[in-house]
């Protein structure tokens, strides 16, 4: 932590010896919004990258995975620190360690993929996006992402 602390300081002291027009108080604000960034960057966990929560869609619905923390690969050998996404329609997380289904409802994405195409019918959907390890052994609900969505006609 202490060493993004120092670089994100020297960006902002170049930024402002670059501009000679910066002050103070722009100087404190960028000061701010890049210690946010750094926050922001450091969580861990999935996320949709394209949907969130309460928005209205159409089916077939595009969708992409995302994962911070974590190194998305293909399904096989565990590897610390890697896994694979699936996706959970009107369901929810699985405990962590237990294996994660395999059905119309528990897709599997075990070949590193990150987007999809899903067909839903038209209504109230929840998407539970759940990280796994190579066995498709979850990762618990820290790493997984609930949504709720609705398909309109």
């Amino acid at each position: 932590m202490r060493l993004k602390l120092v670089i994100t300081s020297a960006v902002i002291l170049s930024m402002t010896a670059c501009n000679p027009s910066n002050n103070k108080a722009n100087t404190d604000s960028e000061a701010n919004n890049q210690e946010e960034v750094i926050q922001s960057n450091e969580e861990s966990g999935v996320y949709f990258v394209n949907i969130k929560d309460g928005d209205k869609v159409t089916s077939p619905l595009f969708i992409e995975m995302g994962v911070k923390g974590m190194e998305v690969e293909a399904a096989g050998d565990i590897h610390e620190g890697k896994g694979h996404h699936h996706i959970i329609i009107d369901g929810t997380f699985e405990e962590a360690g237990t294996m994660v289904g395999k059905d119309e409802t528990h897709i599997h994405y075990g070949k590193g993929q990150t987007s999809d195409t899903l067909k839903l019918s038209p209504g109230l959907h929840t998407l539970t996006m759940q990280f796994a390890n190579g066995a498709h052994q979850s990762y618990g609900k820290e790493w997984s992402k609930t949504i709720s969505i609705t398909v309109t006609e």
